[in-house]
C-alpha cells in the first residue's frame, strides 16, 4: 500500500499527494475541520475517486481504508476444494512455464509461412506479438494517461471553460493546445491534469 500514490482535493485546492494512507489521513483531517467544499482522493493510476469511510474516527477510516485495499485473503474451503497441480487434468500447453494453448484460424497461407519459421509457429506467434507489444508500447501508454486524465477531468472539471475541446485536443495527443485551453482553468486542476494526461517519462 505504501507504493500506492494518490491526491487529494479539497474542493478546487490540491490538498495533498503521495502514499494513499498518508493522503487519506490529510483528507480525514479536513472533512473533520469542516472544509467548506468537498473533499475527494483521486488514485494517480487510474483517475478515479478512492471511496473513504469519513463516518468515524481516524482509526475506523484506516481500518476500513486497509479493509478495501488488501487483497483476497484465500479461505481454507478454497484451499480443499482446488485440486493439486499434480491431481488436475493434464491440459494442453506448458503451465509450469506460463504458456497457455487456446485455438486461433488462420488462413492456409498463414499457416504455411509459420511452418517455414525456426522453432515452428509457436515460436513465430510469439516473437511477432513480442514485436508488436514493443512497436505499440509507446501508444498504449500515451492512451491509458489519456483515459486517466479523462477520468479526473470528468469528475473536477466538466463544468469548466472549453471542457469538451480540452477533451478533444487531449486525445488527438495534443499537448500544446491542450495546455494552452487548461491554463484558464484553477491552477491545481489544470497541473494534475497535465501530469496525468502527459506524464514526464
Amino acid at each position: 500500500m505504501s507504493g500506492h500514490l494518490v491526491t487529494a482535493f479539497r474542493g478546487q485546492e490540491r490538498l495533498a499527494s503521495g502514499p494513499l494512507r498518508e493522503v487519506a489521513r490529510v483528507a480525514w483531517q479536513a472533512i473533520k475541520d469542516g472544509a467548506s467544499s468537498a473533499v475527494l482522493v483521486f488514485d494517480d493510476a487510474t483517475g478515479r475517486v478512492i471511496d473513504l469511510e469519513m463516518r468515524g474516527d481516524e482509526r475506523a477510516m484506516l481500518a476500513h481504508l486497509d479493509a478495501t485495499t488488501r487483497g483476497p485473503a484465500t479461505s481454507a474451503a478454497t484451499d480443499v476444494d482446488t485440486p493439486a497441480l499434480d491431481q488436475a487434468p493434464r491440459t494442453r500447453g506448458r503451465p509450469k512455464l506460463g504458456v497457455v494453448a487456446r485455438e486461433i484460424t488462420l488462413l492456409p497461407r498463414h499457416w504455411e509461412w509459420l511452418a517455414t519459421q525456426p522453432g515452428g509457429a509457436s515460436v513465430a506467434l510469439r516473437k511477432l506479438v513480442e514485436a508488436a507489444r514493443r512497436t505499440h508500447a509507446d501508444d498504449d501508454r500515451a492512451k491509458a494517461s489519456r483515459d486517466i486524465a479523462y477520468r479526473f477531468m470528468n469528475a473536477m472539471a466538466g463544468d469548466l471553460s472549453q471542457f469538451e475541446e480540452v477533451i478533444r485536443a487531449l486525445y488527438r495527443g495534443d499537448e500544446a493546445r491542450f495546455r494552452e485551453l487548461i491554463a484558464e482553468w484553477p491552477r491545481d486542476i489544470a497541473v494534475y491534469s497535465a501530469q496525468l494526461a502527459f506524464p514526464v517519462s
